[in-house]
């Protein structure tokens, strides 16, 4: 769940990246004509409606951006499925279609279904969690020849439709006593005065990834259920000191409170990432400060650090309740940031409006010293703590190398076409890929890489690439840091592992597959690992382990044993190479969870222990104990014959076979 969690809000980042120029074209369209909204300023409209093409289409970018970003291997057609699934209970759960649905006039149906609408962030989410599902598990299905054509991609968005069109038929129903209960809710804490206001402000931001916060407003910020305090704040009508209690206190947060967060979220960034959490943080800050938009701030740890949100919205909660006790009072129009504070000072209703300025510089004290121990204690990934590469590497003079060595060849290719030493700055690598840092992802030429004949390259962020090379991947890396530090190309040729067309001993073309260990098994395109998932490294199978204990996959040679001791080579007496690689991301544990049973050029059979893995030291370091099993020079496999399907599984139980060319 915490790994679903983590890539879903790195998932929302595409979407929140567009938030923060939409706030600053709205923040200063509203300043141009704060009156009008653009209707006595032509530059004002301009930037309002340019603004408000982006705030007002949030669920659709959403539901595009999340499908995207959850599919396994990031394809186009995740989005439109994206699309697609939102755009069905849009069309089947506005307030014309329910009207048509239940035979009665639009006036008549449930006012819970206005907030159907292209801005319903809940929907949107929803949305874009089923297409990327929908995207992973239909996307390789082939249906019978009469029908090949929806084969594969093409069929994803039509079971997303289906999907979602039963979604939609729930929503029908589960979604009007839900939003009414919020709004009856709402209309009881709003007899509690004070204290009222406080849980009013907590729940207004636990309800912002449901998008449920609107109906909670409504009933404070509108006339619903009588208080109307926006309106009434602006016309400077009711009780000076109470009218503007429902929105006085989310000034101090978002003007001081959430950029001082931002500030606590940069600086517990990981060294190697601060330079993009900074430009994210910054971004985000701003908005929220000069316009009150916090969206961009609020969903880049909403999700992948949901306690640091859930102490976000108490600390809301509890600024409300200050300014609401102390009766100090300002309005918005638009949202709580300097634009509106500074235009609602001339509002004769406001009370000690400037007392604001004071909770909010000590709600920036608040913010950044909580945010910096709740992080810290519970080690929370926001922006910038993700898993890293390494510190970054001083740069220094490429030395192209001559030497007629493959690997010399390819490093050098590769590392050229990633900009050379103007570019590149860290060189390390895994099992099967390198992990590279270079200063600017957009300047390395990603066509030229993949035209060297690697099996892929996988962008991580503006900073960090990685290329998947295979299980020789260690040649290639060393000869790129020979390249990188200004050496020749080394003057012994790396010894090549032997190709399957050597190394057949004998006749014998099929072998069995055996469990690597008991528990349940896996198709490689579930493993949370796009570069195993989109099969790059080629066809295999994991296994979750209960115990472990870890055995071989197949009867063969080891070959390699990498030095971190997460993985080891293979080779079948048909030639076959086969990859165990156990856990995902485990390199950066420097091999301390695993204790190896086997040394290279040993033969193992099947019962043979390859190695103990520490379950507990896995877990505890945050990271999934799959044991990956992967047939790497596929182009020998003639045929591979394993589950389809999740499966339980016993040690050295076995369960296919594969045949070699």
């Amino acid at each position: 769940m915490k790994a679903y969690m983590q890539k879903m809000g790195r998932s929302l980042m595409l979407p929140v990246a567009t938030l923060p120029v939409a706030a600053l074209f709205m923040g200063i369209g509203y300043w141009i004509d704060p009156s009008g909204w653009g209707g006595n300023n032509l530059l004002a409209a301009f930037l309002i409606k340019a603004g408000g093409t982006i705030l007002d289409n949030l669920g659709i970018l959403f539901a595009v951006g999340l499908a995207l970003g959850m599919s396994k291997d990031k394809d186009g057609s995740a989005a439109l499925a994206g699309l697609v699934a939102f755009l069905v209970p849009m069309t089947l759960i506005n307030s014309a279609s329910v009207a048509m649905f239940q035979r009665i006039d639009v006036e008549m149906v449930d006012k819970a279904f206005t907030a159907i609408n292209n801005k319903n962030v809940f929907i949107g989410i929803l949305a874009g969690l089923i297409a990327g599902a929908m995207y992973n598990k239909f996307s390789g299905v082939k249906l019978p020849m009469a029908l090949s054509f929806f084969s594969g991609k093409r069929l994803v968005p039509i079971v997303t439709s289906f999907v979602m069109l039963l979604v939609s038929a729930a929503l029908i129903f589960v979604w009007p006593p839900v939003y009414n209960a919020l709004v009856s809710f709402g209309e009881m804490i709003s007899s509690m005065g004070p204290l009222g206001a406080g849980l009013y402000g907590f729940f207004n931001r636990l309800l912002i990834p449901t998008g449920l916060h609107h109906a909670l407003n409504n009933v404070f910020w509108f006339n619903i259920a009588g208080i109307d305090d926006i309106a009434k704040f602006w016309a400077s009508e009711g009780t000076k000191g109470v009218t503007g209690m429902y929105q006085a206190g989310f000034f101090p947060v978002m003007m001081f409170g959430l950029p001082a967060g931002a500030l606590a979220i940069y600086q517990c960034a990981r060294p190697e990432k601060k330079a993009q959490t900074a430009s994210l943080m910054l971004a985000a800050g701003f908005a929220s400060f000069f316009t009150g938009v916090t969206e961009p701030l609020e969903f880049s740890f909403m999700f992948v650090a949901w306690p640091l949100y859930v102490v976000h919205a108490v600390l809301t909660g509890i600024s409300m309740f200050v300014a609401a006790f102390f009766h100090w009072t300002a309005g918005f129009n638009f949202s709580a940031g300097f634009i509106d504070f500074f235009l609602s000072l001339r509002v004769p209703i406001a009370n000690k409006p400037y007392m604001l300025i004071v909770l909010g510089l000590i709600m920036a004290v608040v913010y950044y010293f909580t945010f910096l121990f709740v992080i810290k204690k519970f080690n929370l990934m926001t922006p910038g703590r993700e898993e890293g590469t390494g510190e970054e590497d001083a740069d220094v003079d490429s030395f192209v190398g001559a030497g007629s060595d493959k690997f010399a060849v390819l490093a050098n290719k590769i590392y050229n076409y990633l900009g050379g030493s103007e570019n590149v700055t860290a060189i390390d690598n895994c099992t099967t890929r390198l992990r590279l840092q270079v200063k600017d992802t957009s300047l390395v030429d990603q066509g030229k890489i993949k035209s060297t004949g690697v099996p892929g390259v996988k962008v991580i962020d503006g900073k960090n690439i990685q290329v998947i090379v295979g299980t020789e991947v260690q040649f290639v890396a060393d000869e790129m840091t020979r390249l990188h530090q200004g050496q020749p190309a080394s003057a012994s040729k790396a010894v090549e592992p032997k190709k399957s067309e050597s190394v057949v001993v004998s006749d014998v073309k099929d072998a069995s597959v055996f469990a690597v260990a008991t528990g349940k098994m896996i198709p490689i395109t579930e493993v949370e690992d796009d570069v195993f998932s989109a099969k790059m490294m080629g066809d295999g199978f994991a296994v979750i382990p209960e115990s472990g204990e870890i055995f071989t996959p197949v009867e063969g040679v080891v070959t390699s044993i990498f030095p971190t001791k997460h993985a080891l080579g293979i080779r079948t007496e048909a030639g076959l190479e086969v990859l165990v690689h156990m856990g995902i991301d485990t390199v950066e544990l420097k091999g301390g969870p695993f204790t190896l049973a086997v040394s290279e050029g040993q033969q193992v059979s099947k019962g043979d222990k390859l190695a103990t893995m520490d379950l507990t030291a896995l877990k505890e370091a945050g990271k999934k104990s799959d044991v990956i099993v992967v047939f790497t020079n596929q182009d020998q496999v003639a045929s591979l014959e394993l589950p389809t399907s999740d499966t339980a599984v016993n040690k050295n139980e076995v369960l296919g076979q594969v045949t070699a060319k």
